[in-house]
């Protein structure tokens, strides 16, 4: 997540927070906190990491509809799930809103309904420039990855990000 943190909500699917659980360090949300979850979501988070809920994440209902007419064909011409789906509707419903999605169906839709989407990696990359981790620690956490998390990454991606953060100062 480049640039400067203007988004006023922040509304989360359930990758990134399964992600960041899988690798120790969903505490790279406190900051932004609240985070919405949609029902949908937060089920599907506690059927892959089943604990307690995070104090800083807000549990919300998954709103059926509410898009205008030509978003909502947006949301059934891509492969969303249920959670995916009502994540971008929580989205869009707040202006400047961050969805934090790892589903390139759901960034798509995210990108045609002008909601800006990040995922784990920028959640991370993130944590440099908020002093949450240091570039090293950053580093050893994105080569951990693979054997950390369930996230889908192609090794091209990794190995650019890993390239661009070992660029960055101190």
């Amino acid at each position: 997540m480049a640039g400067n943190d203007d988004f006023i909500t922040v509304v989360a699917d359930a990758g990134p927070l399964i992600h960041l659980d899988e690798c120790r360090c969903l505490d790279l949300l406190e900051d932004l906190s609240p985070v919405l979850v949609p029902k949908a979501v937060m089920a599907e988070v506690l059927r892959h990491r089943p604990r307690d809920v995070w104090p800083w994440l807000q549990v919300v209902p998954d709103p059926v509809e509410g898009l205008a007419t030509e978003q909502e064909a947006i949301l059934r011409m891509l492969p969303l799930d249920a959670g995916e789906m009502a994540s971008l509707r929580v989205a869009a419903a707040h202006d400047g809103c961050l969805l934090l999605t790892d589903d390139m169906a759901a960034r798509l839709a995210a990108e045609k309904l002008n909601i800006l989407a990040r995922g784990t990696l920028g959640v991370i990359i993130r944590s440099i420039r908020t002093r949450r981790r240091t570039k090293h620690e950053v580093l050893a956490l994105l080569r951990s990855l693979p054997m950390r998390s369930s996230l889908h990454l192609k090794t091209t991606l990794l190995e650019e990000v890993l390239r661009q953060v070992q660029e960055l100062g101190e």
